[in-house]
């Protein structure tokens, strides 16, 4: 480019670069190309092969793990209560009404009740 950046007339280097790249571009022929194939396919070493099939196999095997203990987990009988079970009969601490041997007086009413 010149100095101002629009015009077409360049600079004496810019003159050689453009001279330099058209000769070398005109040198190029046919026989200097390589032929036209495909890329050759990559060949995968044994090694990659064998560690995707090991951890293809333990992936497996952990996912049938995870099954097997999943689905045998359970116990076959309900769990054990958390605490034992009380005796039966009346609750300790608690009392129990004791029938008097006395024979029933006359019902009062309560003061509480309203009275006719």
């Amino acid at each position: 480019m010149n100095e101002s950046g629009t015009g077409t007339a360049g600079t004496r280097v810019e003159e050689r670069l453009r001279a330099a790249l058209a000769a070398r571009a005109q040198s190029v022929g046919p026989a200097d190309l390589r032929p036209l194939a495909p890329p050759p396919r990559a060949v995968r070493s044994t090694r990659v092969l064998l560690r995707r099939a090991a951890v293809g196999i333990l992936a497996l095997a952990a996912v049938a793990a995870l099954v097997f203990f999943t689905v045998r987990g359970g116990p076959d009988r309900p769990a054990e209560p958390a605490r034992p079970p009380r005796p039966p009969g009346p609750a300790v601490g608690t009392p129990s009404p004791v029938p008097s041997s006395a024979t029933p007086s006359a019902v009062r009413p309560s003061p509480s009740t309203p009275q006719p």
